[in-house]
């Protein structure tokens, strides 16, 4: 049976992991946080509080997102943690000599989103020191989230939410484009397809040529830094249409 959009979204493939969190409030604070993003998945490796996912600091800060903790693991080592992910990201505030790629979290989001197969993992460690290196050094990338560079110390719970949003968006797309087409405001026509947009950009090309605005034998970077113009502008049929229909009459006012 082929897998449903809902099994490959990342909403259900994405894992949160704690290792050795200190306090009972942090982790209801990161459920909450994961909840509020839509993810779901929590595993904890050998937490340091005594009853993390029942204490009265947990349920309180979880604050509506009792399921997450309900539903979470606690686990005995990262490894365990792991079982079934293809792909971890440590995340640190602290950088190491020797460590995997560095990566920001949007990039790390934009990774994971676009590929269905991959079953990834946040580790995030323990709030005073942070995760050890062996646990950094054995992961595919190391997120290192932007901050500023005299005071860049996040919360466990806040390093979780801006993880947790970088990864909304990208599961969800673009924000803008996706506000225009969910909630009906303003027009979004057909996007246009390359070989429609080519089509537009050989026929501008002849009629920039007749007009003497492009010397044919001498086009220098014009029609590139055109092309990367329009690009930008995720041109639809119905504009490419219109490009054309300028492009025509700007070739018959030369006949």
């Amino acid at each position: 049976m082929n897998p449903t959009e809902t099994d490959i979204s990342l909403f259900k493939r994405l894992r949160f992991v704690l290792v050795e969190t200190s306090r009972a409030g942090n982790v209801g604070s990161v459920a909450r946080a994961m909840k509020t993003m839509g993810f779901s998945e929590l595993v904890l490796v050998t937490p340091r509080c005594e009853q993390p996912l029942t204490d009265p600091e947990a349920v309180a800060f979880a604050s509506g997102a009792i399921d997450v903790l309900e539903n979470a693991r606690i686990v005995g080592s990262v490894a365990e943690a792991l079982e079934g992910c293809n792909f971890a990201a440590a995340v640190s505030a602290r950088l190491r000599e020797f460590s995997p790629p560095v990566w920001t979290p949007r990039a790390f989001s934009a990774h994971v989103a676009d590929k269905a197969d991959l079953r990834p993992a946040l580790i995030l460690g323990n709030e005073r020191v942070g995760l050890p290196n062996d646990i950094v050094a054995g992961c595919n990338v190391l997120i290192n989230i932007p901050a500023n560079p005299s005071y860049s110390s996040l919360n466990l719970s806040q390093a979780a939410q801006v993880l947790a949003y970088e990864c909304r968006l990208a599961a969800e797309g673009d924000a803008s484009q996706r506000d225009r087409t969910q909630t009906g405001v303003g027009f979004h026509g057909e996007a246009a397809s390359m070989a429609q947009i080519e089509g537009m950009y050989a026929h501008l090309e002849e009629a920039l040529v007749a007009i003497g605005f492009l010397n044919a034998d001498n086009p220098k970077k014009l029609m590139p830094r055109l092309k990367r113009l329009f690009a930008r502008t995720q041109l639809e049929t119905e504009e490419v249409n219109i490009l054309r229909g300028i492009a025509r009459q700007m070739m018959r006012s030369k006949e």
